[in-house]
């Protein structure tokens, strides 16, 4: 009796247009699915020939699909390395490093350029790009085409990166991906090492090839005749202090000013820094107060010299850096580079090893297969539970049919 008097009578409710097409929409989909799974229950054997078919692309799409650790970002920010000659002064570097400067300037995509140099043969840079709309290219293509015109500068390889902002530390390269070999003695060191830099630079997949070997600078040791500087009143002591004088910047006095105080430093002229023959213009004080010429007691041998040596624990060793050319993968180099190793057959006191990114990159993908066959089994075993079955596969999707059914 209440319902006669509080129910009132339902009418059909009108909608819009688009409500109407997208309810059409929606229903033809929802018919769609339904037919389909209609079918795919009634063909299990073709289901279940399709999904192995597609485990087996699925397997072989992984090992054949290019890899990276990271996706590679334009940051609009460029680091390049000048490796210059060993032998090089540093005047003649500084000279280098100007023509460099000046060659990226007239880049139309850089913006600034920022360079110093802090050692005999080396220098920094750190370029910044114009914005992304105005150069028009990517960064990487930047670094490509930059490549070719630094190429022409003889005795100063210029290596440019692209600066990331998330990036996994090693030791300081002139390229973005390391790989170092490490040995027990220097000797092995220097003997193959040339061989590996050789084989590194033939890969197609590798770029900018260069090691830390700095094993080639000068240096001139001095030959001291002891009985003819005895006989002549030159003390060791004397020729040390006096080479001191002229090339160790000895710092002789200090003048005071009224709000600041300057070191002044003995030295020679800089043009006198860049031939050993200034050798035979020294003079040293002999005890009885006379100048005697270095030269009367003495002779110069022009040697090599390492610069550096590098070390990684306790052993020495050498790291060859590389970039990646453009739409080339870091999986392809890694891979590259193994074989190139394989190949070369070391002997068993040496040791290569990726560094940085490319370590973390070989080690994650080692470990991947074990990741993907976890998360497919945890997505079975969620199935399994949702539908009360751990029998077989067909079993968890047989199971649908009933449920779908219900629906209806």
């Amino acid at each position: 009796m209440m319902c006669a008097f509080i129910l009132k009578e339902r009418r059909e409710q009108e909608h819009s247009p688009i409500f109407n097409f997208t309810e059409r929409a929606f229903n033809g989909m929802h018919q769609f699915y339904k037919d389909t799974l209609y079918w795919a229950l009634k063909h299990q054997g073709i289901m279940l020939s399709l999904t192995l078919g597609a485990l087996v692309m699925t397997i072989y799409l992984f090992h054949i699909s290019p890899t990276g650790l990271f996706p590679q970002q334009d940051t609009g920010r460029l680091s390049g390395n000048i490796q210059a000659s060993q032998d090089i002064s540093f005047q003649a570097m500084e000279k280098k490093l100007r023509a460099i400067v000046g060659i990226m300037m007239k880049d139309p995509a850089i913006d600034t350029v920022t360079a110093f140099t802090g050692g005999s043969n080396s220098a920094r840079m750190f370029i910044m790009l114009k914005a992304p709309q105005i150069r028009k290219i990517s960064t990487d293509q930047v670094i490509a085409r930059l490549r070719k015109k630094l190429g022409n500068i003889a005795g100063a390889p210029t290596f440019l990166q692209n600066v990331q902002d998330l990036s996994i530390g090693a030791r300081q390269a002139n390229a973005q991906y390391q790989y170092t070999l490490q040995a027990d003695t220097l000797d092995e060191i220097a003997t193959w090492s040339p061989k590996i830099e050789a084989a590194l630079r033939k890969l197609p997949q590798l770029a900018d090839v260069n090691s830390d070997k700095q094993n080639k600078g000068l240096q001139t040791n001095l030959i001291i005749d002891r009985s003819t500087a005895s006989r002549l009143g030159v003390t060791p002591q004397a020729i040390d202090s006096t080479l001191y004088d002229a090339f160790g910047q000895r710092q002789v006095s200090t003048t005071y000013k009224e709000l600041n105080q300057y070191h002044v430093v003995m030295e020679l002229a800089p043009q006198y820094w860049q031939r050993a023959d200034t050798l035979k213009d020294i003079y040293v004080a002999s005890s009885n107060g006379n100048l005697v010429p270095l030269g009367a007691f003495s002779h110069y041998e022009p040697t090599t010299t390492s610069l550096s040596v590098a070390h990684q624990g306790q052993f020495p060793a050498i790291t060859y850096s590389f970039n990646l050319p453009v739409g080339e993968s870091l999986g392809d180099a890694v891979k590259a580079v193994n074989g190139a190793m394989s190949k070369i057959m070391l002997p068993t006191t040496i040791h290569g090893k990726f560094q940085g990114s490319a370590q973390v990159f070989q080690s994650s993908m080692s470990s991947e297969p074990i990741l993907i066959f976890t998360a497919l089994l945890a997505v079975y075993i969620v199935l399994g539970i949702l539908y009360e079955s751990y029998i077989h596969p067909i079993t968890i999707l047989s199971t649908l049919r009933p449920q779908v059914l219900g629906l209806y």
